[in-house]
């Protein structure tokens, strides 16, 4: 059993270091800059993690493992497969408003670091890849979703979407706020599911 005190301690170390990454960049900031930010000794940081590097990759990795397992659970429970992106998009969507710090973390120094960061953990995102394409290939077996479709292909084309209007609400080209949440989830499923279902499948969903 890990010791409360313990634990408080590294999460506020990585708290710190998410707002350091998001105001200054990965690459500028010091580990004494994330320790001044924690309020705790330049040695302490280095008593939890043995590098700035490993900080990132510990925001990465617990924030992404927690997206894998909402993708699994929206599996689960919704109905067809529109329902199941659109439970999708609003988990990251939610995630950016509730925050927008860490996301930006994810996705400047991350997701879009393919020569650094990005490069160590293709396992991990080609893994969201792979369980979004598990839900079109359901989609295409019960006819929801055009049978010649390229299901990887279409995956990372949702997943591209969502990660773009992440990317124009993190440096201001999109309008942010709560009326844009609904509108910009509605756009990103009309502009990659309902162009994948083909006119039968929208013929079905407007008599369904």
């Amino acid at each position: 059993m890990s010791d409360p005190e313990t634990s408080e301690r590294r999460a506020a170390i990585l708290a710190a270091a998410v707002r350091v990454f998001a105001r200054e960049g990965f690459h500028a900031c010091r580990v004494s800059d994330i320790a001044a930010e924690a309020q705790v000794g330049y040695g302490l940081v280095y008593h939890y993690f043995p590098s700035k590097e490993a900080l990132l990759d510990t925001i990465f990795l617990e924030r992404w493992g927690v997206m894998l397992d909402a993708i699994r659970a929206i599996d689960a429970g919704e109905p067809s497969a529109r329902e199941k992106l659109a439970a999708i998009a609003s988990f990251i969507f939610e995630s950016y408003r509730r925050e927008p710090d860490l996301m930006k973390v994810i996705i400047v120094e991350v997701t879009r670091a393919a020569n650094s960061f990005g490069a160590r953990h293709l396992d991990q995102i080609g893994e969201a890849y792979a369980l979004i394409g598990e839900i079109l290939s359901e989609a295409i077996r019960r006819g929801e979703v055009r049978a010649q479709t390229d299901v990887r292909f279409a995956a990372m084309a949702f997943y591209g979407v969502i990660e773009q209007v992440l990317t124009g609400w993190i440096f201001g080209l999109l309008p942010a706020g709560e009326e844009h949440f609904d509108r910009t989830k509605q756009a990103a499923i009309e502009l990659v599911f309902d162009g994948l279902c083909g006119e039968r499948g929208a013929q079905r969903r407007a008599g369904a």
